[in-house]
């Protein structure tokens, strides 16, 4: 049974997510520079390297964060659209918003990557909302 177009799209968006928490997480155990430009406010560099990066006391990046939240969210979506999609893609737009306060405020610089992240999430939230019945 193939999924209606706003669940299907949902769960490619997720898949995305995944991707994109994937690699930023294999950047950060790999230790390489990330494929990012480091000029004036764009520095992916700066941002992965920073004490934000990785959950408190411990050596788990955030991004890990983002492969689990992408990963349920996929899940939520194979569900009929309702408050659920909503409440979940609610806790990720909540993180969006303090990390992209650590980001513009604290750091003074932005990740492409994870501005790609919080984009796919706050994409969610609008099909979330669009989608709900």
């Amino acid at each position: 049974m193939a999924l209606p177009r706003a669940q299907a799209a949902a769960v490619l968006i997720s898949v995305a997510g995944i991707g994109i928490s994937i690699y930023l997480t294999a950047v950060h155990f790999a230790g390489v520079v990330p494929a990012c430009p480091a000029s004036g406010a764009i520095n992916c560099e700066a941002v992965l390297a920073s004490p934000y990066a990785v959950l408190a006391g411990s050596s788990v990046p955030t991004s890990a964060l983002g492969i689990a939240w992408f990963a349920v969210s996929a899940a939520v979506w194979t569900r009929p659209p309702g408050w659920v999609q909503v409440a979940w893609s609610a806790v990720g737009l909540v993180g969006v918003l303090g990390l992209v306060f650590v980001e513009i405020v604290l750091l003074g610089v932005i990740c492409l990557w994870c501005t790609a992240a919080h984009a796919l999430v706050l994409a969610l939230m609008v099909i979330a909302v669009a989608a709900r019945t």
